[in-house]
């Protein structure tokens, strides 16, 4: 009688379960509140207060009055959320477009490009996005208050360029110095000029890059707070998303409409996130590969 050997490849039962339970242990930790930051925001104030821990509330006591009050403008009795996520979604892509355009032009530059003092350059940088906002801000405002861009959503439009495009160069120059040359070479032995080689045969190949590195600076213009309060903090038609939030920390905000316009305000990147899923794994595994 012969015994069936276990391949080596094929993991234990054990190390199966354990694997099983600890990814079940980190979704709980990463979405447990979240779901019950929802769950609390569609039932009453009351409800909450009498008993906040239940977490399967009835139908009849389900209340999205918290949504609507988050999201509508102050003379409609809420609170202008609404007004807010427009002016963060008109600066976040606006930043994405001008941003990663001027970058690609220089990822490139700074991949392909031999001269003296590349590497001091690519240094340079990598260091200026390492400098803290603070320190930026104090020149940066004197800038716009000299062109008269302050309080406006051009001025933040263009400190969040300024301020993505070094990290945009950083990003994208990994990703096309991993890509083959010989494929750039073919293109120009073909005839094409630098021009149509980058958009006809880098930027699709690199275009997972782009997309990472496109989605990440979204990120960053629709979460920043700091540049934001600093140069829109006198005129609130002008705020954003973060500035709206920061509104409702407010003692007198009820605990349902401050998680209904907390979650109100993810809802955009994470429909971002599921409809570049793919091409942000891909691009965040590219820019590793030689």
């Amino acid at each position: 009688m012969t015994t069936r050997r276990r391949s080596p490849s094929r993991p234990r039962p054990a190390a199966t379960v354990g694997r099983v339970l600890l990814i079940a242990v980190a979704l709980l930790v990463a979405i447990g509140p979240v779901l019950y930051g929802f769950i609390l925001s569609v039932r009453p104030y009351s409800s909450i207060v009498q008993e906040p821990l239940n977490l399967i509330p009835s139908f009849d006591e389900l209340d999205f009055s918290g949504y609507t009050t988050a999201m509508l403008d102050p003379d409609q009795g809420g609170f202008g959320l609404g007004r807010f996520v427009i002016n963060s979604l008109l600066v976040g892509l606006g930043t994405v477009v001008l941003s990663v355009l001027v970058s690609i032009l220089g990822a490139y530059a700074a991949a392909r490009l031999r001269y003296r003092g590349r590497r001091g350059m690519n240094a340079i940088i990598l260091a200026v996005y390492l400098f803290p906002g603070i320190v930026l801000s104090v020149p940066l405002f004197v800038l716009l208050a000299r062109a008269g861009l302050t309080g406006s959503l051009v001025g933040l439009f263009l400190v969040y360029v300024a301020t993505t495009v070094p990290v945009s160069i950083y990003m994208l120059r990994n990703y096309f110095q991993a890509l083959p040359e010989s494929v750039e070479e073919a293109a120009i032995v073909d005839g094409a000029s630098l021009p149509q080689m980058l958009r006809s045969v880098v930027l699709p190949i690199a275009l997972p890059g782009v997309v990472a590195t496109s989605i990440y600076v979204f990120m960053i213009a629709w979460n920043e707070y700091f540049y934001a309060l600093l140069f829109l903090v006198r005129d609130r038609s002008q705020w954003t998303a973060p500035l709206g939030i920061s509104q409702l920390a407010d003692f007198n905000v009820p605990v349902t409409v401050l998680l209904s316009g907390s979650i109100a305000v993810t809802i955009p990147i994470v429909i971002l996130f599921f409809l570049a899923q793919r091409y942000l794994v891909e691009g965040l595994t590219a820019g590793a590969e030689k």
